[in-house]
């Protein structure tokens, strides 16, 4: 997966912004480069987990526009990878990929969870 340097610096601005909670929504992807960032709600408003929502429910028929949708979230503190309350609240994005960015390392990992298992992507 290839995430832009224009892109990392949404998703770094977007997590800035949302601190003290994990901030939220979806990178969409063409042949695995991310084109743009859709930032997303935390209604959780939580540290420590998220729920992704948008006030545009048009977002989630990207796919239909030939866009692979991935989520992504912050960690305040933490390394970017998947927590147990990641693995166990993965719901619908089992086996898409799941983008981590650590705001306190300034660090990016991607990783796809599937059926419990953690597989970390390659990132560029």
């Amino acid at each position: 997966m290839v995430i832009p340097a224009a892109v990392r610096q949404a998703l770094r601005a977007h997590s800035e912004t949302e601190a003290p909670n994990e901030a939220c929504g979806l990178l969409l992807l063409r042949d695995g480069i991310a084109e743009r960032y859709v930032p997303g709600r935390n209604t959780a408003a939580s540290p420590y987990r998220f729920e992704l929502a948008f006030d545009d429910p048009e977002v989630w028929f990207l796919e239909d526009e030939g866009y692979e949708l991935a989520v992504f979230h912050s960690h305040l503190s933490s390394l970017p990878r998947p927590s147990r309350t990641d693995v166990e609240n993965i719901g619908l994005w089992d086996g898409k990929p799941y983008v981590i960015y650590s705001l306190a390392r300034d660090e990016l990992a991607a990783f796809r969870i599937e059926a419990r298992r953690i597989e970390e992507l390659p990132l560029s």
